[in-house]
């Protein structure tokens, strides 16, 4: 035991007096938060301490997981649970009459990320630090995060998101471990005394990156690794000189112009300035975290040729791309490395996880803006790109077509996915599917030249949080049935399946969920004024708005269900309640167009008296983990509905199967293994295959119009998209929406991710979910059989998969 119920307790009264002036029974809820976060951080650092010396001592190799986002989630419960102290922090609160819940509520989310990505960031350190293995995930310290969804007469309003407002008592700033950043000037040749040539940046302007550390717990093993988020500061702070000539504004310049990198995660780019910030913000988290990272092994090590065996970068997506050519400039201009040496090094010491076919996301930076704000970086990757160049010719011979496919740099655009495949020696995708299209289809030509580079590895969740921490009930009920073993084995959950026919276990496990439906439901109510019913399907779809994502799809078989329901008020169907939650990109239009309609079917629905009892729609706004840790236990249908081949993996799909949802869905990412796992019966699928898709985009022959023409239901339900159904005051409103999906918006392609060719399917999917929900013992035993087959969806399955076949860590002692 790390410490006693009573030294517990009198270290929370003592910090509680400390640090608010207050007794614990007047302090609030948020004091009492800050006071237990202090008495639960005291014991980590102890054992945080502990693990870095033995870094040290065994001289280990470390991951470094370099990512724009990580998506954490509230620090407090997560801990407790891996400290095994989460029940006796409850049983101290309870015996001083304090509430629980309250307190940890209190906590906000860290404006960290996004969405999967960050999410999946932040299963990866769990499972890091759970397996022993060394890592540091390394990122930004936004101040206002992505922003704070608000939704203002059904329209996606964003401000700042400061998490940060009332304190940061879970990170420690290491100003010790600050370094300088450049952007700009010029780069000039300087001679030495062998001859040789140093490159110098000069007339430059320059940040420092500050760091601070937040604890990354592991379970039950007294292993705690670091997330270490840079933050900027200027180098100049304050200019007295000016403040003391009335020029305040002056005065405080620098530091205004350096904060701005790590304010906002993700600030709009339709302008020139915010793309330069976003590669500013890359640039400077990934020069901050490599400067570091080789000080620390210059320290104790001479031979640089031991820095693959010591160091891995992980580039988590191409966001950190700009590592391959930071790492050559360090090699190269400050450690003074050979070129031909300090590639070999880069190749080993660096690998890249693509997450995406999305053009969007595979980043291409103009070449003016990209030399201009990195010059020297700039001359490296030209170099990369001549080499690789004359390399492809060498192969292939000279064919202009291939090598501008492929080249680095081309059309007057970086394309840092293709430096992210030359620099490193591992490539994965992260589903099966996801995998084989990256061989076939998106990255094929890549993977013909570098064919043993490529992998896949099938993303995971930590059932720390996603089942341990987020339900509670079903996690005892698990424990009961077959031991504590699943929470560092997921693969254990088998054992559950044994009781998938039991007509008690059933009981009770339809009971958890059912309770976990009433506390969603009175959330909702509380926060949102809308009364649902617990006892109706929680049908959920919860993820980033985008239209491959398909929310549309969903709400257009509302409209048509409503619409049924209309003509039929007594249609036999099981009450549904729909529910969304996801961010829009603040400029992305079609996007923000699409929450606006949700809002508005919802409003129209829940006001109509003929179908409120058996129909209920709503939009849950700013979407976060604490959110999701409500949402996601209480859901009965996943709805996990992209267009095949679109979605590279998903990771909402697993916690919603870990939490015993049933998946309908496409096959597509990583629900194409859980078909696998759960098999047909226990698993909705429907629409084209990513086959399918793939070649209606090629044969470019798709006619949405079709389509249109011969379904009455759809074209009733796309009819109210103008006739003022929902938009009683302008019937253009959600024109824009009717257009893209039948002659499509700004030279794109009509219906550009097939949400009217899968219409007919999901329909008729739907219908199948309203059936076996009827058949409540039949429902019972596939969500139980969900939940036991789940184990494969473990990060620390994944993160082994990582540990072992790509990074060559040895687990920590």
């Amino acid at each position: 035991m790390l410490i006693s119920k009573e030294d517990l307790k009198e270290q929370l009264i003592e910090n509680v007096k400390t640090l608010s002036r207050k007794t614990i029974s007047n302090a609030t809820p948020e004091q009492v938060y800050e006071a237990l976060t202090f008495t639960i951080r005291d014991l980590i650092t102890d054992k945080w301490i502990e693990t870095h010396d033995r870094y040290m001592e065994t001289d280990c190799k470390i991951v470094y997981y370099l990512s724009m986002e990580f998506l954490m989630g509230r620090f407090l419960g997560n801990s407790l649970i891996n400290f095994s102290l989460y029940n006796q922090v409850k049983e101290v609160l309870e015996e001083l009459k304090i509430d629980f819940n309250l307190v940890e509520g209190s906590e906000r989310d860290p404006g960290l990320g996004n969405g999967g990505l960050g999410r999946l960031a932040a299963c990866f350190l769990d499972s890091l630090s759970t397996l022993n293995y060394p890592a540091y995930g390394c990122g930004i310290r936004y101040h206002y995060g992505i922003f704070e969804q608000s939704i203002v007469d059904g329209y996606q309003m964003e401000t700042g998101d400061n998490w940060l407002e009332s304190g940061d008592p879970w990170g420690i700033k290491r100003q010790e471990y600050s370094v300088e950043v450049k952007f700009g000037g010029h780069v000039e040749p300087q001679k030495n005394d062998d001859g040789t040539y140093t490159f110098v940046q000069k007339d430059y302007s320059s940040v420092i990156a500050v760091p601070y550390d937040y604890p990354v717990v592991g379970y039950n093993n007294n292993i705690v690794n670091t997330l270490r988020l840079w933050d900027a500061e200027a180098k100049n702070k304050f200019d007295l000189k000016s403040f003391n000539s009335g020029n305040f504004d002056k005065a405080v310049e620098d530091q205004n112009l350096a904060k701005v990198l790590s304010e906002v995660l993700y600030p709009a780019d339709e302008f020139v300035s915010g793309k330069e910030l976003r590669l500013k913000q890359q640039y400077f988290f990934i020069s901050a975290t490599l400067q570091r990272v080789l000080k620390r092994f210059f320290e104790s090590h001479d031979d640089y040729r031991l820095i693959p065996e010591k160091i891995q970068f992980q580039l988590n997506d191409t966001h950190p791309s700009v590592a391959v050519a930071e790492l050559m400039r360090l090699l190269v201009d400050q450690y003074n490395v050979k070129w031909e040496d300090a590639w070999d090094i880069t190749i080993k010491t660096c690998a890249y996880t693509n997450h995406t076919i999305m053009s969007e996301a595979l980043e291409k930076w103009p070449i003016e803006l990209f030399s201009r704000l990195l010059p020297r970086i700039y001359m490296i990757v030209e170099e990369i790109n001549r080499r690789f160049c004359a390399s492809l010719i060498e192969k292939y011979g000279n064919n202009p077509d291939k090598i501008r496919k492929m080249a680095i740099i081309a059309d007057g655009e970086i394309r840092m996915a293709h430096l992210a495949i030359a620099g490193s020696h591992s490539i994965n995708g992260v589903a099966q599917l996801h995998t084989e299209i990256l061989k076939t289809q998106a990255l094929k030509d890549f993977y013909d030249l570098y064919p043993n580079r490529f992998n896949n590895k099938t993303n995971g969740i930590t059932q720390r949080r996603w089942l341990a921490h987020c339900n509670p009930e079903l996690a005892k009920l698990v424990d009961d049935a077959i031991g504590g073993g699943w929470i560092t084995d997921l693969d254990k959950l088998r054992g559950v399946e044994k009781y998938a026919n039991d007509q008690a276990f059933q009981d009770k496990f339809m009971g958890i969920k059912h309770n976990n439906k009433i506390f969603l439901s009175n959330y909702i109510k509380s926060n949102l004024g809308i009364n649902i019913d617990p006892n109706s399907i929680f049908d959920v779809q919860v993820k980033r708005l985008h239209e491959y994502k398909r929310q549309l799809l969903n709400l257009l078989h509302i409209v048509n269900l409503y619409n049924q329901l209309k003509i039929n008020p007594g249609l036999n169907i099981e009450p549904r309640t729909f529910i969304f939650a996801g961010k829009a990109s603040a400029s992305y239009h079609m996007a923000k167009q699409i929450i606006k309609l949700i809002n508005n079917v919802a409003d129209t629905i829940n006001n109509d008296p003929f179908v409120s009892e058996k129909l209920k729609v709503v939009f849950m706004p700013n979407y976060r983990v604490s959110l999701a840790e409500i949402l996601i236990p209480a859901a009965d249908v996943s709805e996990q509905i992209s267009t095949a081949s679109k979605e590279a993996s998903g990771t909402g799909n697993m916690k919603f199967m870990l939490n015993g949802a049933l998946t309908l869905g496409t096959m597509d990412g990583a629900n194409v293994e859980i078909f696998e796992e759960v098999g047909e019966d226990n698993i909705f699928i429907f629409g084209l295959s990513a086959e399918e898709v793939i070649q209606k985009y090629k044969a470019n022959s798709y006619r949405p119009w079709d389509i249109y023409n011969m379904s009455h239901n759809l074209r009733m339900a796309l009819t109210m998209l103008i006739n003022g159904t929902f938009s009683l005051n302008n019937h253009d409103l959600f024109r824009d929406i009717y257009e893209s999906l039948l002659n499509g918006l700004n030279g794109a392609r009509a219906d550009e991710y097939f949400i009217l060719a899968d219409f007919d399917s999901y329909a008729k999917a739907q219908v199948k979910v309203n059936g076996a929900y009827k058949n409540k013992n039949k429902w019972a035993e596939s969500a139980i059989i969900n939940v036991a087959r789940s184990g494969k969806f473990s990060s620390d399955r994944t993160i082994e998969q990582y540990a072992q076949e790509i990074w060559g860590l040895e687990k920590l002692r």
